[in-house]
């Protein structure tokens, strides 16, 4: 818990005086109102009081004269305040839900993101039948565990540099009661990366900002999400899509499929490397803000 200062008391006090819902919401968008857009206080004003209360959106609007205990008020004012700090509200209440399924997330792990749904509903819309998958780069294991929970026949393999990160999938693998064989692995070393099957999809979603774009970046996502996950160096922007297209060529199944999501910036030079590098059927895909953000090719 953060430290509390005169400032903090002053705070806690006036708020302490009402205990229902309305002026426990008001006081939320009145000190995130410099922070966070309108759109964003409300989204997690409806994420804070589901993970409290477990209130729907029905809930919040006809239970405003509700009373919330001292100790959900406390940590009410807990969370806006670190939220003040530019915190995620997904690492403050350590979960988020992902393609209907909910998923533990710390600092060990990237956030999902719903351009991340959009490359997950581009493989099921395929239709293909995928007996072995493999996930380069889990994380959290959101796009593994989405899978198997959509393609339950297929076998799904998923790797990451991160034991910490590892950790976390497997805890959601557990809670999701999903098995999924993780394992560490280098994604820049794949020499000595062998697997027991040929998969015949292979899915990831590397490292692709530039170090230069971190200027233009939201705080909470420059300050609290893991660096590693994140960048790569401007001298070498697709660095991450030559090696695991290398990998993909060598050790996944002929004809098989490869999506990558992508750097917005990087559309046409990416999908340019592998056909450089003898995919086919080679089809970028726009995400719903219009941008260039995944990638597919046969292997």
């Amino acid at each position: 818990m953060t430290p509390t200062s005169k400032d903090d008391i002053t705070q806690k006090s006036n708020f302490a005086k009402n205990n229902t819902m309305q002026p426990t919401i008001q006081y939320i968008r009145k000190e995130l109102n410099t922070v966070c857009s309108p759109e964003e206080t409300e989204g997690i004003v409806r994420l804070i009081f589901k993970h409290l209360k477990n209130y729907s959106l029905t809930d919040l609007v006809l239970k405003q004269d509700e009373s919330l205990s001292p100790q959900e008020k406390e940590t009410v004012f807990e969370i806006t305040k670190r939220l003040k700090n530019s915190e995620p509200i997904q690492y403050i209440l350590g979960e988020t839900e992902f393609f209907g399924l909910n998923f533990k997330v710390n600092p060990d792990v990237l956030i999902p993101r719903p351009e991340t749904e959009e490359l997950i509903s581009w493989i099921l819309e395929s239709g293909q039948n995928f007996h072995q998958i493999l996930d380069i780069g889990t994380g959290s294991g959101c796009i593994a565990i989405s899978l198997k929970n959509r393609l339950k026949n297929s076998s799904v393999h998923a790797c990451d540099i991160s034991p910490a990160a590892l950790n976390t999938a497997r805890e959601n693998a557990r809670i999701n009661n999903m098995y999924i064989e993780f394992f560490q692995a280098d994604i820049l070393n794949t020499s000595g990366l062998s697997l027991p099957v040929k998969p015949d999809l292979i899915v990831s979603n590397p490292p692709y900002v530039r170090v230069s774009e971190k200027k233009w970046m939201a705080d909470n996502v420059t300050r609290f999400e893991p660096d590693l996950a994140l960048y790569v160096s401007d001298e070498q922007p697709l660095i991450f899509y030559e090696v695991i297209a290398d990998f993909a060529k060598r050790s996944g199944s002929r004809g098989g499929w490869l999506y990558l999501e992508i750097n917005e910036l990087f559309g046409t030079e990416t999908a340019e490397l592998l056909t450089s590098k003898g995919f086919e059927q080679v089809e970028t895909r726009k995400d719903l803000q219009g941008k260039d953000r995944m990638v597919r090719a046969r292997i």
